[in-house]
């Protein structure tokens, strides 16, 4: 544990590089197109509970396993954001199923450290092509729901996005009181 919060709070935080195709303004609401690499996450996943109810002990999974809780005992600094996975309801109620993921540090990609938790899982994912809507403070499954309505309002019916699921990034520790950054992504449709 004292590992986990040496790491997240000493660490180097590596933030997950992209390619901004475009910055775009509709309606007010400014967001941003981005192509993001394939490359390696630790994943942890639930069924059953809220978004509420288990991100945080999820983010603690991962935040355990990048601090040294693996079998080569590394810390490997912090990566950022954490891309939690969300698959809304008709309604736009989040269903009780969702995935947390950290981008595994850059050094690491070619051969991750084996997590000690069975829990956690190292996915290969694929590059991707985001809309991404940035906003500040402390965000929660309402937080999160709101800014993918107005991301969704923004881009209208036409756009070419995957609408069964979208992601909830987060890029600061719960300990930074304020200049927090939270992100709604919606994964565009390849051609």
């Amino acid at each position: 544990m004292f590992g986990m919060i040496k790491n997240s709070l000493f660490g180097n935080t590596e933030e997950t590089e992209y390619t901004l195709l475009s910055s775009e303004m509709k309606d007010g609401v400014s967001f941003e197109v981005r192509r993001y690499d394939p490359a390696k996450y630790a994943v942890v996943s639930s069924e059953g509970r809220t978004f509420d109810q288990v991100t945080g002990e999820l983010v603690r999974k991962l935040l355990m396993y990048i601090g040294g809780s693996n079998e080569q005992g590394e810390a490997m600094g912090t990566a950022a954001p954490l891309i939690i996975t969300v698959y809304p309801r008709n309604d736009g109620v989040l269903s009780r199923r969702l995935a947390v993921a950290i981008k595994v540090p850059s050094p690491y990609q070619q051969c991750p450290p084996t997590p000690t938790d069975s829990a956690v899982r190292i996915e290969e994912r694929p590059g991707m092509t985001v809309y991404a809507l940035q906003f500040g403070g402390f965000a929660g499954e309402s937080e999160y729901r709101a800014e993918a309505l107005r991301l969704t309002r923004t881009l209208g019916e036409t756009a070419p996005y995957q609408r069964k699921q979208y992601f909830c990034c987060s890029y600061d520790s719960p300990l930074k009181p304020y200049g927090r950054r939270n992100e709604v992504w919606f994964l565009q449709e390849e051609p």
